[in-house]
């Protein structure tokens, strides 16, 4: 993994995992220590407990890595509604796992339009 990050070129990785403590914290630690900018999908991994959860989060945003949630991953990469390729596929994804903001989505294209976005 480390041979196909590096053949990339790109010094940003976006990273979770099964358990926070232990599938993430030390490759954070390491790609941070090899100087690349690692945002950690806080919400797309857990804990063997909540707090084990929250301390691996915090160890890990202390030594520089940014917690993001996986819906900020999605609209990061959507970037712009006008990206209408993609657009029809992330909104399905929106309104089916994303909570409050998935049901706004749902009511504007109810009273907006069929293309409302959020």
């Amino acid at each position: 993994v480390v041979e196909a990050i590096r053949a990339t070129g790109r010094r940003k990785i976006i990273i979770s995992g099964l358990w926070t403590e232990v599938c993430i914290v030390l490759p954070v630690l390491s790609a941070l220590g090899q100087g690349y900018e690692v945002y950690v999908v806080a919400d797309a991994s857990g804990g063997i407990s909540p707090e084990a959860h929250e301390h691996a989060i915090q160890r890990m945003t202390g030594a520089g890595a940014v917690p993001v949630t996986w819906i900020q991953v999605l609209l990061e990469l959507q970037r712009d509604w006008a990206r209408t390729e993609t657009y029809l596929p992330v909104m399905d994804i929106v309104k089916e796992h994303g909570g409050a903001y998935g049901l706004g989505v749902v009511y504007a294209q109810s009273v907006i339009g069929a293309h409302a976005a959020g």
